[in-house]
């Protein structure tokens, strides 16, 4: 039984405390699979990083794959609470821009690993989780919907799949650009997010209007 069913047996106190740590094992694996990626990672760098042993992570989650798909449902769970809570003033494109430059922005702290495209094993394990596979169609379906009002709105292309829009969006939030141009250090972080926000959502070539 993992530590989910697990607290409802336990007093208030040990319950948050076991929360607590779990939180900080699932923000120690977005780090170092974002650091490390997948096939790299062990769960003896996961413990070390927490500071724990590795028989008390065990006692969270028993086998990697169940700890890297645990981030990712996390991870999609936290996406759709942030666009949930925007606000009702902007406009459709609006809350895609805002999305795109949140998760960028939550990249650059480390909290967006590359996954799961950047570990074939983990996909297909993914493939079988019934309760990732839920949160990402739940988050898909939210998206799209926003992607047709934004089309509605002319904020975005029409002519171009919604789903394909979809996932350009998610792509930018994988692009490895991003830690290149942190390491170089020529831009700070709100410059380099709000260019890759830009190039995302209006192209690279020379607007109409520039002469």
């Amino acid at each position: 039984m993992n530590i989910t069913g697990t607290l409802q047996f336990m007093t208030p106190f040990r319950a948050r405390q076991l929360q607590f740590r779990e939180e900080a094992i699932l923000d120690a694996t977005h780090g170092l699979l974002g650091a490390m990626g997948y096939d790299s990672m062990t769960m003896d760098d996961v413990a070390a990083a927490v500071g724990i042993a590795k028989g008390s992570l065990y006692k969270h989650f028993e086998s990697k794959e169940e700890l890297a798909t645990s981030a990712m449902i996390r991870l999609l769970d936290r996406t759709g609470e942030t666009l949930a809570k925007m606000s009702e003033a902007l406009s459709p494109g609006g809350k895609l821009r805002a999305l795109l430059a949140w998760a960028l922005e939550e990249r650059l702290r480390g909290g967006v690993p590359h996954l799961p495209s950047s570990s074939r094993a983990l996909e297909d394990y993914l493939l079988t989780h019934e309760k990732y596979l839920a949160a990402v169609l739940t988050l898909n379906a939210a998206l799209m919907m926003l992607i047709e009002s934004a089309k509605a709105n002319n904020e975005v292309r029409k002519d171009l799949p919604t789903d394909f829009i979809m996932m350009t969006i998610y792509a930018r939030t994988c692009d490895p650009t991003l830690e290149r141009l942190k390491r170089a250090g020529t831009y700070s972080d709100q410059e380099i997010v709000a260019n890759m926000v830009t190039a995302c959502f209006g192209g690279i070539a020379k607007p109409a209007s520039v002469g």
